[in-house]
Parts: C-alpha cells; sequence; structure tokens
C-alpha cells in the first residue's frame, strides 16, 4: 500500500506525491510564546513528528520549518501587565519550548524562523500584494488584504465570504473596505515593538507571519502545510488566500491538521485556564506515556486527557519494555524460532500498512504490540540467539517511527516473584469464599501489568506476558 493523507481542503484521503520526487517540504504553525507552553502545544509537536519520522523511515529528505510567533499582541499584554521587554519575553519561552521538545524526543526543525528576524521579507510580501490589487493601505499607516479580490476565498474552511471575519486579534477598525480585510501591518501604538515600513513605523499582522516564512524557508510551493484543527480558520484561510495571491500558484498540496486535546470535556487553552503545562506532565511522567497517549487515538480526532487515559499510557509503556527482556535460552531453530521470524515479518508489514493509511498511529501500535507478544512468548519457548535480537531490532525501529526512547524492562521473575505470589495466596482465599468478582480484579489488574495468571485444577500459575 502507498501513503495516502487525508487533505483538509479536499476533505478526502488521497495518494501522497510531492513536488519534487523523493522530498517533503512541510511547514507548521509553532506556538505564540508569551507564556508556559502546555500538552495541547505537545501535542501537535508530537503529531507532526510521527509524520515527519515515518515520512524519513520511508525515505524521504524532509526539510521541516517551524515558526515562532514571538510578535503579537498576547505577548505586548503580558509584557504591559509585567513591566518586561516583550522580546526579552519572548526569547525566555522561545528557549525554554525548544528545551521542552527535546525533552519530548521531538525532533529538532530543519529551520526554526521567528517572526522578528523575518520582517523585511514581510514587508516584502505586503508591498508585492499591494503592487497586485489584493492589499490597500489606510491612513494612519496601517495595511490590509482585500478579501473580495480573491475569489477562492473560503476554501479551505468552507466559509462563505460574508460569514468571513477579521481574525486579527485587534479590535475592527473603521478604516477598512469591508468587515471580513484582515491586517497585513499594523501602525506602531506607543510602548509597541515597531519597525520602519514604507507606511511608517508598525508591526506585522498575525496571518501574513507565516505565509513570509514559509516562503522564505521553503519556496512558493509546499508539500504539507500543518497546525492544529482550530487554525484552519482564519489562520490558515488567510495564509493561502495572501499567499496564493501574490504567486498566482497553489500554496501547500496537504493541509493536516491535528485535534484538540481536552480536558473535561474543554478544549485546553490558556483562555479557560484549564492547562497541564508540559513542565507539569513531565514531572510526573515519561516523555514515551505522552506519546503513546497521543499515538493511541487518531491524529485528527480530539483527544480527551484524563488521568485514566495516561495511567493507560503507562501500561503500555510498560509492555513495550517487556518485549526487551533478554533472551533465557538459545534455541535458534524449530517451530518457536520460525513462529517468532513470521511474526517479525506480519508486524512489520502491518505497522507500515497502518501508518501508510494517513499515519494511522494506532494501528502501528497495535502491529507493534502482536510483535512484543510474540517476543515474550519466543522467550518462555526458550528461543535466543539471532532470531531473538532481529526481532528486538524491529521492534526498536518500529518504536523509533513514533519517538520512544526505550529501555529493557528491569522488571523479571525473580524481583516480582513474591509480590505475584502473595496476591496469588490471596486471590485463591477469594475464590474459596467465592468472591469471584474480587478475583477476578486481580488477575485483570495483573494482566495489564504483563503478568498473566493461568488458572487450572491444580492452581493458578503466572507468567510475565
Amino acid at each position: 500500500m502507498s501513503l495516502v493523507v487525508h487533505n483538509t481542503l479536499t476533505r478526502t484521503t488521497e495518494p501522497f506525491e510531492t513536488i519534487e520526487p523523493g522530498r517533503v517540504r512541510m511547514y507548521v504553525c509553532g506556538p505564540t510564546v508569551y507564556s508556559d507552553a502546555h500538552v495541547g502545544h505537545a501535542m501537535s509537536s508530537i503529531v507532526f513528528d510521527f509524520i515527519r519520522r515515518y515520512l524519513q523511515y520511508k525515505g524521504y529528505d524532509v526539510r521541516h520549518v517551524m515558526n515562532f510567533t514571538d510578535v503579537d499582541d498576547k505577548i505586548i499584554a503580558r509584557a504591559a501587565k509585567s513591566g518586561d521587554d516583550p522580546a526579552e519575553i519572548a526569547q525566555r519561552y522561545v528557549l525554554k519550548y525548544q528545551e521542552q521538545l527535546e525533552a519530548l524526543n521531538v525532533l529538532p526543525p530543519t529551520a526554526v524562523p521567528r517572526v522578528s528576524q523575518t520582517i523585511p521579507e514581510i514587508i516584502a510580501l505586503i508591498q508585492g500584494l499591494i503592487d497586485k490589487g489584493y492589499a490597500y493601505a489606510v491612513p494612519g499607516g496601517d495595511v490590509y488584504f482585500r478579501v473580495h479580490a480573491d475569489e477562492d476565498y473560503g476554501k479551505l474552511s468552507r466559509r462563505r465570504l460574508e460569514e468571513a471575519v477579521s481574525g486579527t486579534r485587534v479590535a475592527v477598525s473603521e478604516a477598512k473596505i469591508e468587515e471580513g480585510d484582515f491586517a497585513l501591518w499594523k501602525a506602531a501604538k506607543p510602548g509597541e515593538p515597531k519597525w520602519d515600513s514604507p507606511w511608517g513605523e508598525g508591526r506585522p499582522g498575525w496571518h501574513i507571519e507565516c505565509s513570509a516564512m514559509s516562503m522564505t524557508y521553503l519556496g512558493e510551493q509546499i508539500d504539507i502545510h500543518g497546525g492544529g484543527n482550530d487554525l484552519i480558520f482564519p489562520h490558515h484561510e488567510n495564509e493561502i488566500a495572501q499567499t496564493e495571491s501574490f504567486t498566482g500558484k497553489s500554496f501547500a498540496r496537504y493541509w493536516i491538521h491535528n485535534g484538540m486535546l481536552q480536558l473535561k470535556g474543554e478544549k485546553m487553552s490558556k483562555s479557560l485556564g484549564n492547562l497541564v503545562t508540559i513542565d507539569e506532565f513531565l514531572a510526573e511522567h515519561s516523555a514515551a506515556v505522552l506519546r503513546l497517549v497521543i499515538a493511541g487515538s487518531g491524529y485528527r480526532k480530539p483527544l480527551v486527557f484524563n488521568d485514566d487515559v495516561i495511567a493507560d499510557g503507562q501500561r503500555a509503556l510498560e509492555r513495550l519494555h517487556s518485549g526487551l527482556r533478554p533472551a533465557v535460552g538459545q534455541v535458534t531453530e524449530g517451530p518457536a524460532a520460525e513462529v517468532l521470524a513470521e511474526q517479525v515479518l506480519k508486524s512489520r508489514a502491518a505497522f507500515e500498512g497502518a501508518m501508510d493509511n494517513d499515519f494511522n498511529t494506532a494501528g502501528g501500535l497495535a502491529a507493534i504490540f502482536d510483535l512484543v507478544r510474540a517476543i515474550n512468548a519466543a522467550r518462555d519457548a526458550g528461543v535466543g540467539g539471532e532470531p531473538f535480537a532481529d526481532a528486538q531490532a524491529v521492534l526498536r525501529a518500529l518504536t523509533d517511527v513514533l519517538g520512544l526512547r526505550l529501555e529493557a524492562s528491569k522488571t523479571d521473575n525473580q524481583s516480582i516473584a513474591p509480590f505475584v505470589e502473595l496476591l496469588l495466596a490471596v486471590r485463591q482465599d477469594l475464590r474459596k469464599a467465592k468472591l469471584w468478582a474480587l478475583s477476578d480484579k486481580i488477575r485483570d489488574e495483573l494482566k495489564a501489568l504483563d503478568v498473566i495468571v493461568e488458572d487450572s485444577a491444580q492452581g493458578s500459575t503466572w507468567r510475565l506476558g
């Protein structure tokens, strides 16, 4: 099966074909840096890390650009409240987010541009849009994009032109020709960051930034433009309008959007105050747990984030670790070794089949867990040597596509035996008392920890799963 990708622009799943054979140009919208990043930000970065890693696994040369919005109303408001310099606030959170991405095992982007470092390119793009009749300056120094001049406006979000709003993160200007026209350049206000321009001192609007940075680092046409689905309108819609109006070319072949992370049924956001910061999560859990939680859900779906989901991720991580325990035997031939070798081929094929289907990480994980079970069964059967090592090498290769840093589990029969035997003794008493529900609960909880209990007429035995 060849790779197919769901394209937000067409609302269909399409074969993946790049502009240049063997090379992928991918732009992903990064955070606005004015406060601590939360796990919702991490979700987007991890989703596109999955995508990048799998494309590289398939042999593509991926040029991945992620921006930082370091000039924005929210940064300015934070600076006004704290008395700090806006540039210093932005720099602080840029560096912190980069450290957090490293802790989350997200591959460093090929380029990480910032708005403040792209001002000349932004100004040139705005001037080009004015020259082509797609933008206009108003008295006072603001510049707006002329939405009615773009006949295709709304094609990404499926919104009619009359539904368009400015989305500029500031109050509507009475100087605009049409309500839906959005700001490309904002005249300077006292105390705000500002740069010289043909229209006077000011700073860029939100949307023009990404168009300029994408074209600067990836060219006029790209293969993938990504981000959270909360950016479809107005941000990505406006990016398309201004970029394609300037170039006369299709901007991105595939628009890929991840769903939002939800806490207590609501989108996690700073405005709602329902946040779990990246630092708070990593203080209690490994990065691999978060990656497994995200991988276990379809990337386009909302992801409910709670203690139960995190616990599931932790148990999944322990199961993966169990597959890396060393062999205890030396059998390299025979039925058990052959079964393992066959499962290795099946799991790799199933993993690739799932990931080729719009980066189905949940299906990919299922294939990996099938391999883990086969490895553990082979260990119990005494398989070792090259067949066992080959299986574990494939396990490491597939989990690496999901960015999972794995170590061999330190849990073994000897270390946990006293505790398991105690629980089985308690369970036996429960069975004698016909307290079947409690007895089954112990068995099920042990199974979740990869301890398999097997009942027979002679009693109960256990093994690591």
